[in-house]
């Protein structure tokens, strides 16, 4: 993680998962390695070592910068504008079931 500040934090909401996996693979029929929900509406992606790189997808297709871990046990944020992964401090942690 960084010392850095992200300069993208006013795109933060309220969020809930839109899914319990990635979205946009259960759609399909595809298969994920890891999660990332955006902070900005809540879209569960798959990570880019995954097949489709949904997450990533999502932020191009969307301007959604940052992304939180949708992984048990990581409390990680990333912002894709800044390319800077970072803690923030009192988030709530996500993990899907």
């Amino acid at each position: 993680m960084t010392d850095s500040a992200c300069s993208h934090l006013d795109q933060i909401a309220d969020v809930a998962p839109s899914s319990e996996g990635c979205e946009d693979c259960l759609r399909i029929g595809g298969r994920w390695v890891h999660l990332r929900m955006c902070m900005s509406c809540g879209h569960v992606g798959c990570c880019d070592n995954s097949p489709h790189r949904h997450a990533t997808a999502h932020f191009t297709d969307e301007h959604h910068p940052i992304i939180q871990s949708y992984e048990p046990g990581e409390d990680w944020w990333f912002c894709y504008l800044d390319d800077l992964a970072f803690l923030v401090e009192g988030a709530p942690s996500f993990a899907h079931p």
